[in-house]
C-alpha cells in the first residue's frame, strides 16, 4: 500500500473507532473549579464550611448546618489566588488557612471569624505577616484551642524555629530556637514539644527527646529505613511510630515506642503483607486507636474499636460503593463528614449521624460530570527487564476495544510518592479523548516496602526508574493495547523530568512528550533546591546522587536530559510556572533553548503567576487545552474544537515565542 493511501486508511480507521466513544466531555467539567469542594464541619457542629468560587476565584464559604448551600456566604475574597486548604480552630471560633503569593510557597497563616460580617467579607487577619517567610503548622492542640504551634523560618531561611501562636491576638512566643538542624517536631496531647526529627550526617534519621533545653537522641534509622512518629499516648510515656527499621523488615509497621528507652512493641502490620502501614485514625474524645488503613490496589480498612467498627459497618451499608474516608467530625464525634469517591466519580460528601445511622448527601463536587461516560481504572502489574514486578493503574477509553490505541505514559511526581486507585481528572480526560493511559508506580515509589523504594536509589533517567516506564510501554504493546508508533509521555515535577528523560534517552519509544514543571538538569536542580529543604539535603545525595563524589557527579550529568538534547526527536511541549521554588524556570528555559537551537519542535508555556503546578482556573484550563491540542496533533486523539474566549486569551498570553527565550 502506498504511504499516502496507508495514512488515509489509518485516519479513516481511527475516525470509525473514535465514533464509538462517548461524546467529548467539555474540558471545563474536568478542570474548571468544582461547584463545591473541601467541606468541613465545625467542631461544635453548627457550621459547614466549603470551597467555592467567589468572583471567579476559589474561596472559603460558610453556612449553618441546617441552611441550604444557596444561603451560604463567602468569608474570604481573594481575587488573585485560590484558597486551597483551611481548617477550623478547636473551639470553632476561627477558620484558618494558608496562602502564598503566586506559587512561591512562602505560606502565611490567616484567621477569619466565620460569624463576622464585612463588605464583601469579614477581614482576615494575617497571623504571620513576614515577607519571604514560610510558615508551617506543627500542631493544633485540643487543650489550647486559641493557641496553635507553628514553625517559622524568619531567622534562618533553612531552619524553622518553633512558636506558640495566639489566634486572637497574633502574639507569638518562641518555644524552640532551632540550631540543631531539626526538620520536624511532634507534640504530646498536652501540647508540649516532645520529639525532634532530623537527618543524620550519613543520610539516616533520628528521633531526639526534648529534655529541658537539650535534645537527646533515642531512636535511629539508616538511610535505607524510614521512621515517622505519630500520636502520643495519653500519659505521654510512649508514642505510635510508623517504621520499617530492621534488616528483616521490608514493609513499614505501626509500633508503640517508649520515649525514654526507645524500645518498641508491634501494634499492627499489613495482614496481607502487601504494602506498608498506611494510616491510623484516633479518637479525639477517648484517644483510642479507632482504625488502621492499608493501600495496595485499593484501600483496606481495619476497625480497632468495637463501637467504631459497628458504626463504620452501618455507614458503609448506607453509602455508595467507593473509597470512603472521614474528613472531619464534630468535637464529640457524633457526626462525621464523609467523602465517597471512585474511579469514575470525583467525589461526594455526606453527613453521617452515628446515633441515627443515617447519611445525608451534602453535595456532589462535579454534579455535571457524566460519570456514566467515564472509564474504569484497572490495577495492573507487569515485569520490568530485571524481573521486578511493577504496580500500575490503567485507564482505557470507554466504548471501544482496548486495541492499538494512541497511548500516554503518565509517571507521577515526587518521585517518592505513588498513584492511587480513584478518580484522576487527567486520566479520565485523556481516556475520553481516545487515549489509553498507564500510570506506573515505578520503583522508587512509596508504599510497597523499603526494597521497592530503595531500588530506585540513583536510578534516574538512564537507570531502572526510567526503565520501568519504558517497560510499561512494552507491556502495553505486548498486550496489543498501544499502537507503538503513537505513544506519548507526560508528567509533572519528577514526572516532567521522566518525560524529558524518556524522549532524550529512549528517543524511538515516544512520539511526543509534555513536561510540566520538570527539571532538565539534575545538577542545576540540586544546586537550586529551596533553603528550607536543607535539613533533609542528604536525602537527595542518597536517593538521587552525591555531587561531592566525582563518579556520581558524572552520573548525574549523564542522567540529565539537557546534556542529551541532541538525541530528542519527538515534539515537546514544556509548561512552567515562573515562580516555582522547587523547579526553577531556568530548568525549562535551558531545554527549550537547546531544542530550539537544534532545530527541534518545541512549544513553551509559562504562567507568570504560578509556581510548582497551576492552581488558577484559567491558567489550569489553558495548560490542559494546550496539552489536548498538542497530543491530538502528534499522536492522534480527539480534540475539543471550541475554546472559551477567556481561555483562548489566556493561552495566547502564556504561550512563549521560543525565539525570544534567553538564558540568565
Amino acid at each position: 500500500m502506498r504511504p499516502i493511501l496507508a495514512l488515509a486508511f489509518l485516519v479513516v480507521a481511527a475516525t470509525l473507532a473514535f465514533s464509538q466513544l462517548p461524546p467529548i466531555i467539555d474540558r471545563e467539567l474536568f478542570f474548571g473549579d468544582p461547584e463545591i469542594s473541601g467541606a468541613q464541619i465545625s467542631p461544635d457542629g453548627n457550621f459547614i464550611t466549603f470551597l467555592k468560587p467567589f468572583k471567579g476565584v476559589r474561596n472559603i464559604w460558610v453556612k449553618t448546618i441546617d441552611q441550604p448551600f444557596d444561603k451560604a456566604h463567602a468569608i474570604t475574597a481573594d481575587t488573585t489566588r485560590p484558597v486551597t486548604s483551611y481548617f477550623w480552630s478547636r473551639d470553632s471560633k476561627y477558620v484558618l488557612y494558608a496562602q502564598d503569593k503566586g506559587g512561591d510557597e512562602n505560606f502565611r497563616i490567616y484567621a477569619v471569624d466565620p460569624r463576622a460580617t464585612g463588605d464583601p467579607v469579614p477581614a482576615a487577619r494575617d497571623l504571620t505577616p513576614m515577607a519571604k517567610v514560610r510558615a508551617m503548622i506543627i500542631d493544633v492542640p485540643k487543650v489550647t484551642p486559641n493557641l496553635i504551634i507553628v514553625g517559622l523560618n524568619d531567622r534562618r531561611a533553612d531552619l524553622h524555629d518553633v512558636y506558640r501562636l495566639n489566634i486572637t491576638t497574633g502574639e507569638r512566643k518562641l518555644l524552640w530556637k532551632n540550631e540543631q538542624n531539626v526538620a520536624g517536631w511532634t507534640t504530646d496531647l498536652q501540647a508540649n514539644l516532645r520529639i525532634a526529627f532530623r537527618q543524620t550526617p550519613d543520610g539516616g534519621s533520628e528521633l531526639l527527646r526534648v529534655d529541658g533545653d537539650s535534645l537527646v537522641s533515642f531512636y535511629t534509622a539508616t538511610a535505607d529505613e524510614s521512621i515517622s512518629p505519630d500520636r502520643f499516648t495519653p500519659d505521654g510515656s510512649a508514642f505510635y511510630l510508623e517504621t520499617d527499621k530492621g534488616k528483616d523488615l521490608d514493609k513499614a509497621e505501626l509500633q508503640l515506642c517508649d520515649i525514654k528507652t526507645g524500645k518498641v512493641t508491634l501494634v499492627e502490620k499489613d495482614p496481607l503483607n502487601e504494602v506498608d502501614f498506611g494510616n491510623a485514625l484516633f479518637s479525639e474524645v477517648t484517644n483510642e486507636l479507632l482504625a488502621t488503613f492499608y493501600t495496595g490496589d485499593r484501600t483496606r480498612v481495619y476497625p480497632k474499636q468495637e463501637q467504631f467498627g459497628k458504626d463504620w459497618a452501618k455507614m458503609v451499608k448506607v453509602l455508595p460503593e467507593g473509597e470512603i474516608s472521614i474528613g472531619s467530625t464534630t468535637a464529640d464525634e457524633s457526626i462525621w463528614l464523609v467523602a465517597v469517591s471512585s474511579d469514575v466519580d470525583p467525589g461526594s460528601r455526606y453527613l453521617y449521624n452515628r446515633k441515627t445511622g443515617k447519611a445525608e448527601l451534602l453535595y456532589r463536587s462535579r454534579p455535571n460530570l457524566p460519570s456514566g461516560q467515564l472509564a474504569p481504572m484497572k490495577p495492573v502489574t507487569y515485569k520490568s527487564r530485571d524481573g521486578m514486578t511493577i504496580h500500575a493503574y490503567l485507564v482505557t477509553p470507554k466504548g471501544i476495544p482496548s486495541t492499538n490505541l494512541p497511548s500516554v505514559i503518565m509517571p507521577h511526581g515526587g518521585p517518592w510518592a505513588r498513584d492511587f486507585w480513584g478518580y484522576n481528572s487527567l486520566a479520565q480526560f485523556l481516556a475520553n479523548r481516545g487515549y489509553a493511559v498507564l500510570m506506573p508506580n515505578f520503583r522508587g515509589s512509596t508504599g510497597y516496602g523499603k526494597h521497592y523504594l530503595n531500588a530506585g536509589n540513583k536510578q534516574w533517567g538512564t537507570g531502572f526508574m526510567q526503565h520501568d516506564l519504558t517497560d510499561g510501554v512494552k507491556y502495553l504493546t505486548a498486550e496489543k493495547i498501544a499502537d507503538p508508533k503513537r505513544v506519548a509521555i507526560f508528567g509533572g515535577s519528577y514526572g516532567g523530568y521522566a518525560t524529558l528523560a524518556g524522549v532524550a534517552f529512549t528517543p524511538d519509544v515516544y512520539a511526543a512528550g509534555v513536561s510540566y514543571v520538570g527539571p532538565s538538569n539534575i545538577i542545576t536542580l540540586l544546586k537550586s533546591i529551596p533553603p528550607y529543604w536543607a535539613p533533609m539535603k542528604r536525602t537527595f545525595a542518597i536517593r538521587v546522587g552525591d555531587m561531592e563524589k566525582p563518579d556520581e557527579l558524572k552520573m548525574l550529568a549523564e542522567q540529565s536530559p539537557l546534556n542529551s538534547a541532541k538525541n530528542i526527536k519527538a515534539p515537546l511541549l514544556v509548561i512552567q510556572g515562573a515562580n516555582d521554588p522547587r523547579v526553577k524556570k531556568a530548568e525549562s528555559d535551558q531545554i527549550v533553548v537547546a531544542l530550539r537551537d537544534l532545530g527541534r519542535t518545541v512549544e513553551y508555556m509559562v504562567a507568570p503567576d504560578e509556581g510548582h503546578g497551576f492552581v488558577g482556573r484559567t491558567n489550569r484550563l489553558a495548560a490542559y487545552t494546550a496539552l489536548e491540542k498538542f497530543l491530538a496533533k502528534h499522536i492522534g486523539g480527539r480534540f475539543q474544537e471550541n475554546v472559551a474566549p477567556d481561555i483562548q486569551k489566556k493561552i495566547d498570553a502564556l504561550m512563549v515565542d521560543v525565539k525570544t527565550v534567553t538564558l540568565q
